[in-house]
């Protein structure tokens, strides 16, 4: 996905996992009051045209749905921190989750010219389902042990790593690497006083 900092820098950002770029919306505590975008369907549906589902989904979303999609992206939050910290995995949120899992996902098709395409009757559930589904294989499956915060100080992006060797440290090497490469060489740069 491409994200867009508030400074106004833009990068790209591979979270790793359709569930966890569900949590750029916005999350529970302090990420609310700076990113929140899911007080409006709209916020969400301009999500689903960002993330990396087959582009010309449109989900028809109620109220209700929408609340739905925030109480279990706001448990994802909190099960991808513990995971990622190593603890145990919150009882309370589980259930929220596997309640979300637990409905009909949205069907795939092929279309007439072979490329991804939705069946009709597209609805805030089967997202969501799709979604809780999304986080119940990263949560269960190879890459549980490699989801990770940025390792930048200031920054909370949480991604899977599915690289080879296992070793990302940062939401984009765009952004966060290259401001630690940044200053690590300055680091080890003596400047014009100091030669």
């Amino acid at each position: 996905m491409t994200l867009r900092h508030r400074d106004g820098q833009v990068f790209r950002f591979d979270a790793g996992a359709l569930c966890l770029e569900l949590l750029l919306t916005g999350g529970p505590g302090p990420v609310a009051s700076q990113y929140e975008v899911l007080d409006r369907t709209e916020g969400l549906l301009d999500w689903v045209r960002d993330c990396r589902l087959a582009p010309g989904l449109a989900p028809v979303v109620t109220a209700a749905e929408l609340t739905a999609v925030r109480a279990t992206r706001d448990a994802l939050w909190r099960l991808a921190l513990a995971r990622a910290g190593g603890e145990p995995l919150p009882a309370a949120d589980l259930a929220v989750l596997n309640a979300a899992a637990a409905h009909a996902p949205l069907v795939a098709t092929v279309a007439a010219d072979g490329t991804r395409a939705w069946a009709p009757g597209a609805t805030g559930t089967g997202l969501l389902a799709t979604v809780a589904r999304d986080a119940v294989d990263l949560l269960t499956g190879p890459y549980a042990d490699r989801i990770r915060v940025c390792g930048a100080d200031d920054c909370a992006l949480l991604f899977a790593d599915t690289s080879r060797p296992g070793r990302r440290r940062w939401c984009s090497m765009d952004r966060c690497g290259n401001r630690h490469k940044v200053r690590a060489h300055r680091a080890r740069t003596p400047t014009e006083g100091e030669k």
